[in-house]
């Protein structure tokens, strides 16, 4: 290898940043992470000479050692739960011991779950590719031919699906699947760190219900799981499975070296923002721009942007500034998303894997999935919500140890500005615990009345779904009428089946359909929760570089009717949003003016209207809407503070002027939103908040954050855990920026359904400051008691 392609990153950071004056440099930081070498062990003895043959003929002349302890921990019966890094050849861990058995075993069979299709069907790819006979792995999930998946059940032996297909086709028809069922010897969980919050506690309670449909048939599987990116991978494989797993965590693979770059766009002088506030240039510009320069330097790139939207338009923005280098690179830069087709999905893999495509903008759909060996470089914009998402994604650069660039791109946002400006909670912190809860009565409760459904429910498996939540979960369901106990057991008592009621990744309710009304043409799918917000009448809609407007939004038949237009003008949703107190579950004084609290909460949001917004950040109007009000009971953590406190000019005080009030709190609120991810795996668009001057519930000054899932996802309960930490990083946040009355690296906040209205920015760090203050004198005093006690 040449010094060259070892320093590529640091040669692809210099020509990005070529021509800019240092003054102005976006760059806050770099750091370099050196290459390792490889550590290889021997082929197990138990492996077919005719897998290591078929590894051989791939290249791979000899296993890592993580790969044979892995691999020989499994073949023991052990669960496992990998946890090396991207591109340390994790698949290997369960391919051998999974092949071997099936060579060994005709009857044998196994399954696959991911968490995405196109990772799914990544992997069903690489087994095909060995070529070994009589394996029969094939994939079964939504895109799979009625006549396909009647030759799976009868036929497969590795099944390569998600947990939606297990959930939806599988489990309920596991009589048809008896056959399979009967001889499953392995099940491999995928990428399990994406398992967190409510989709993870769903996929926690779909697993025990598989394991007890594969004890029925007199099956006990062993479980392989595989994750890059996990701080407790022990804890969290058998918070998953429900049963003990071993941690391989010794990677033994190599790795090139990275340049990782942390970058802040420039403050756009002409242009002023809602309320005067400064505005930068967007992270999407930004990235469009660098991989723009990366692809004239030929670096095979992936750029991973938060929204649908800002994929498209950063796609398009770099075919347009490549165009007037060369006609021919263009082309060569395209956009993937969620919502797509299954055949433009299909068709954009293929491209990316024959590499016909030198850059591709995407969301998250490509964190996890096609496996795009030498990438180099990678473009992060915009947190991604967890450290564990972020060194996923920058871990698609440098496969074949060579070396390459990771940047990234702060959004003009909160949590961005705090990190580039603070890199070791980039670049030196562990990753998140990963949070999930299966107890929670929202999520348990539907997979109990699914799990009767399949096979009725008998006390013995309580223990299995958790134990006493479980029972009184079942209790609530046989006091609604939900199930019916007989001598054996508790039965589902309806002729349908309750799984299509289960959403397990939280939609609650069918994709709406985006159809161009003119020609019937069906352009993708939008989740039913983000429906209101982003196919509202109105609304701007991007589609592989097209522009629509919508037409009308038919929420009874699921269908958004489009029409092609591009406008001069974006839109963005407004939102109004209310809420109160149910249940408070723990309450903390802290001091006689603060209080803090957890509790049930039941939130009330409706979509009120829009706002048009010129690309110079004017906005032209603001329109109103229709739209039905949406209901969620959650989780929230809460502090109230006192008028006291507030208005008090004593020291420790906020000395505000009632005035002041709303806008101080509205602004604290909004900036702890966006930094809560730093204490809980999740994501500012996981959570949201309410602040109000005086609330009816709790009769004082309170700001709300809650979990933006029914039941909650532990996000608030890390938030109550943390608070006093989470308030002073949210301190030093605002008071850092350096704009002077609020601006979206501090106080204001993408989705605020009120325009950003009020905010006072000076007043925020007054009231933080106030909190904090009352915080460390309760300790004080807590501390000085209990000596006094001692």
């Amino acid at each position: 290898m040449t010094a060259e392609s070892k320093d590529r990153g640091r040669h692809l950071l210099d020509r990005v940043l070529a021509g800019v004056p240092s003054a102005e440099s976006p760059l806050r930081h770099v750091k370099h992470l050196p290459e390792r070498s490889a550590r290889t062990a021997e082929w197990p003895s138990w492996v077919p000479a005719e897998v290591v043959d078929a590894y051989a003929a791939r290249g791979v002349r000899e296993p890592w050692v993580h790969q044979v302890e892995g691999a020989d921990a499994v073949r023991s019966g052990q669960h496992v739960v990998v946890a090396t890094g991207t591109a340390s050849g994790k698949s290997m861990v369960y391919q051998l011991p999974v092949l071997s058995r099936l060579l060994e075993d005709r009857t044998a069979t196994a399954l696959y779950l991911s968490p995405t299709k196109a990772l799914g069907a990544d992997q069903l790819r690489a087994v095909e590719e060995l070529g070994l006979g009589g394996i029969r792995a094939a994939g079964y999930d939504g895109d799979t031919p009625k006549v396909d998946r009647d030759w799976v059940r009868a036929y497969g032996r590795w099944v390569f699906t998600n947990p939606d297909m297990l959930h939806l086709g599988v489990l309920p028809a596991h009589s048809r699947w008896a056959r399979f069922f009967r001889s499953l010897r392995y099940v491999v969980v995928d990428e399990c760190h994406t398992y967190r919050g409510v989709f993870g506690s769903h996929v926690a309670l779909l697993l025990r219900r598989l394991r007890r449909i594969a004890h029925h048939y007199g099956a006990d599987p062993v479980f392989v799981l595989a994750s890059a990116t996990v701080s407790d991978p022990g804890d969290l494989g058998e918070r998953l499975t429900g049963a003990r797993c071993r941690a391989i965590t010794d990677d033994g693979s190599p790795r090139g070296a990275r340049t990782v770059a942390l970058w802040e766009p420039p403050l756009l002088e002409e242009v002023i923002g809602e309320n005067g506030a400064p505005v930068r240039r967007s992270a999407g510009s930004e990235t469009a721009r660098i991989m723009t320069e990366l692809v004239i330097e030929d670096a095979r790139t992936l750029a991973f942007i938060r929204s649908r939207r800002g994929v498209e338009v950063a796609a398009l923005s770099a075919q347009r500034a490549l165009a007037e280098v060369d006609s021919s690179l263009p082309d060569r830069v395209k956009a993937y998303r969620g919502g797509y087709l299954p055949e433009d999905r299909r068709a954009l893999e293929r491209a990316l894997l024959a590499g016909d495509l030198r850059a591709v903008a995407t969301t998250n759909a490509l964190e996890l999935g096609v496996d795009i060996a030498g990438l180099d470089a990678v473009i992060v914009a915009g947190y991604p919500g967890t450290l564990a998402s972020f060194w996923q994604q920058a871990g698609r650069a440098g496969r074949d140890g060579e070396g390459a660039l990771v940047v990234f791109v702060a959004r003009d946002d909160p949590l961005d500005t705090y990190l580039v400006h603070h890199p070791p909670a980039v670049l030196e912190r562990p990753v998140e615990a990963t949070v999930l809860d299966p107890a929670n009565p929202y999520v348990l409760e539907p997979h109990l009345a699914c799990a009767a459904s399949e096979l009725p429910l008998k006390e013995e498996c309580f223990d299995a779904f958790g134990g006493a939540p479980a029972a009184e979960a079942v209790h609530a369901l046989t006091a609604d009428g939900v199930l019916r106990r007989r001598p054996h057991g508790w039965y589902w008592t309806e002729r349908e089946r309750p799984h299509r009621s289960v959403e397990l990744r939280g939609s609650g309710g069918s994709q709406v359909a985006v159809v161009e009304g003119d020609s019937g043409r069906m352009l993708g799918t939008v989740d039913p929760d983000s429906a209101c917000a982003t196919v509202h009448p109105g609304a701007v809609y991007l589609h592989q570089g097209e522009s629509f407007v919508v037409d009308e939004l038919d929420l009874n038949t699921d269908l958004a009717l489009v029409h092609a237009e591009s406008p001069d003008w974006t839109t963005s949703a407004r939102e109004s949003v209310d809420i109160s107190v149910l249940r408070t579950v723990e309450h903390r004084q802290v001091g006689p003016d603060v209080a803090v609290c957890l509790g049930d909460v039941e939130v009330t949001s409706q979509v009120v209207g829009y706002l048009r917004t010129l690309p110079s950040g004017r906005v032209l109007d603001q329109v109103p809407l229709d739209l039905p009000a949406r209901k969620l009971v959650t989780r929230a953590v809460w502090y109230t503070i006192s008028p006291e406190l507030l208005c008090g000019s004593a020291p420790g005080g906020a000395g505000l002027d009632p005035a002041r009030i709303p806008g101080a709190l509205h602004a604290a609120e909004h900036a702890a939103i966006g930094l809560l991810p730093l204490f809980a795996t999740c994501d500012r668009w996981d959570i949201g908040g309410v602040s109000t001057a005086m609330h009816a519930d709790t009769g004082e000054a309170t700001v709300f954050v809650h979990d933006g899932h029914p039941g909650g996802a532990g996000f608030a309960d890390r938030g109550f855990a943390a608070l006093f930490p989470w308030l002073a990083a949210t301190r030093e946040a605002i008071a850092s920026c350096e704009c002077p009355a609020g601006c979206p690296s501090c106080v204001q906040s993408p989705k605020c359904g009120n325009g950003n209205e009020p905010l006072d920015k000076a007043g925020a760090v007054a009231v933080l400051d106030a909190v904090s203050t009352a915080g460390r004198l309760a300790g004080s005093a807590g501390l000085h008691e209990r000596r006094q006690r001692d």
